[in-house]
């Protein structure tokens, strides 16, 4: 199983960027998707997550309203559009896949992981 993520970059407060993760090695339509960050010294948080089919989606608080979580399983590929971007948005962001069929908040919840890709946001 490959998760490949891409999109992050250097983007001032405010802006946005698009975060892609395409995966193969595994039937992509069956999987609960979702997005962790990790900021340097703490630990790995949960930041989206969709359902199989699409039709629902979970977020953390802090980022309600500011991104959203989608899927294209055509593609076999889950994106992440980040607007409104602050500066405590900096963070390595990593897709996950779980094999539960539930959407779930947590990393013991994921059983696949992509390598990560760094979004950083200056004031």
């Amino acid at each position: 199983v490959q998760l490949q993520a891409s999109g992050g970059g250097l983007v001032q407060t405010g802006g946005s960027l698009r975060l892609s993760c395409a995966a193969s090695g595994l039937t992509f339509s069956r999987h609960v998707m979702a997005w962790f960050r990790q900021a340097p010294g703490k630990e790995r948080e949960f930041v989206a997550a969709i359902s199989w089919d699409g039709t629902h989606a979970d977020y953390a608080a802090f980022v309600k309203g500011r991104f959203t979580i989608s899927r294209d399983n055509a593609k076999n590929t889950v994106y992440l559009q980040m607007n409104g971007l602050k500066t405590e948005d900096t963070a390595v962001y990593y897709c996950a896949a779980s094999l539960m069929f539930n959407i779930a908040a947590t990393v013991r919840e994921y059983n696949y992981w992509g390598q990560g890709t760094q979004v950083t946001v200056s004031s």
